[in-house]
């Protein structure tokens, strides 16, 4: 027969747990609507500046900046976007199983990392890919200054010839129950294919004003930032996301097991007294005897 004082001790530590993730759900309720408007805001912009540089690379002359060289080689760079903290599900352990993924798929390659979070260095921190740099803490702190650094990092790496293709990982955010992990190459950029008989804007050749070169040399480096700056929004909205449904998950569960133990208490309670009854009835009738 359980003991009665173990049982409501058990209660109380889930109901001090539960009122630990119903404080976390809430939190992370309240990041994810701060999340989530920052996304919306530079995702029109990222993406525009993307669509813009495609049709660029498409008509321009690829020798006028090194960062669109397109090379055949077998260096490749990820920048791998985890979170700093744990509690959000599988939002952490997918993204390192997709660079997993593609590290095992691409045998072949001399695959870097530049890892933030430090879920993903810690996961990455004793096999045999060497990281480069790592920006553990990003979540305290991050804005576009940060972003414009890392950026600068990853156009001086290709530009030296030292990587020949650059990745970003990261978990986009669909809402606040989906998100999807992302392997997007940021270096070279792919131009847009043209399409012979298609009016398009790749159809349509550019007059430059000042000069193409200084045209790229700003639109590449802004694009750079712009877009390792979205990754990293697109990565925090879905940290929230994942971990206030986790939380809120945990919160349920954590209600159902007091539940559940609150009735192994009454009826653990119930056969006690129906004991002392029996004891004290049958003593009655011997001292009657």
């Amino acid at each position: 027969m359980p003991n009665l004082r173990d049982i409501k001790r058990r209660i109380k530590s889930v109901k001090n747990t539960q009122q630990i993730t119903k404080a976390m759900k809430l939190v992370s309720a309240s990041k994810l609507r701060k999340a989530q408007e920052a996304i919306m805001s530079a995702r029109p912009y990222a993406l525009k500046l993307m669509d813009v540089l495609h049709h660029l690379s498409a008509r321009c002359n690829h020798d006028v900046h090194p960062l669109l060289d397109n090379r055949d080689g077998k260096r490749w760079l990820i920048l791998l976007v985890t979170a700093d903290r744990g509690l959000c599900g599988g939002f952490n352990g997918n993204i390192t199983k997709k660079a997993i993924q593609v590290i095992n798929d691409n045998s072949d390659k001399e695959i870097q990392l530049i890892t933030a979070g430090k879920k993903g260095h810690a996961s990455f921190k004793n096999k045999e890919n060497k990281i480069l740099h790592d920006h553990s803490g990003w979540t305290r702190d991050f804005d576009y200054l940060k972003a414009a650094e890392i950026g600068s990092t990853l156009s001086a790496l290709f530009s030296e010839k030292s990587i020949d293709r650059v990745y970003v990982l990261y978990n986009e955010f669909k809402s606040v129950m989906q998100q999807e992990v992302i392997l997007e190459q940021l270096l070279p950029i792919v131009p847009e294919k043209l399409v012979a008989g298609k009016e398009s804007m790749s159809s349509v050749d550019y007059i430059y004003e000042p000069e193409e070169e200084a045209i790229l040399n700003t639109l590449l480096e802004r694009y750079m930032t712009v877009e390792v700056y979205r990754a990293f929004l697109e990565s925090s909205a879905s940290e929230h996301g994942a971990r206030m449904t986790a939380m809120d998950s945990a919160t349920r569960n954590a209600g159902e097991m007091i539940g559940g133990l609150t009735l192994t208490y009454n009826k653990a309670r119930q056969a006690y007294i129906t004991k002392e009854l029996i004891e004290i009835v049958n003593g009655a009738e011997a001292l009657k005897a």
